[in-house]
């Protein structure tokens, strides 16, 4: 088990997520800078749909930093989030007079990197 830590970042990354980036932005900003057990906290309790995806990713992280490196999950703290924005699903809504409407369905990327909290 390594607890060395410099060089290797413990991160995990959730690709093609189908929301916009701006609605996850709205959560991801709440818990940027805190530690893991806070953001379960905050994000358990939440009323907004992105809090799961968010949530699922945090929680893999956490099980990276202890499978690969050995730490505990209570020392860890997010050092950086980020939501990218994804492709697009184009679709087209029929309307009237036989006309199409061009329909954008976003999707985004998020990426966690938790640190350890020094001793």
């Amino acid at each position: 088990m390594k607890t060395k830590t410099s060089n290797q970042k413990i991160r995990a990354i959730a690709k093609h997520i189908h929301m916009s980036p701006h609605k996850v932005r709205k959560v991801v900003n709440q818990i940027r800078g805190r530690s893991y057990e806070q953001a379960l906290m905050i994000l358990e309790f939440m009323p907004y749909r992105a809090c799961n995806p968010i949530l699922q990713l945090l929680s893999s992280a956490a099980a990276n930093a202890n499978n690969n490196f050995g730490l505990s999950k209570t020392n860890l703290f997010i050092s950086e989030i980020k939501v990218d924005k994804g492709t697009f699903f184009k679709r087209f809504q029929p309307r009237a007079q036989g006309r199409g409407y061009p329909i954008h369905k976003p999707s985004c990327h998020i990426t966690i990197v938790l640190n350890s909290i020094p001793k």
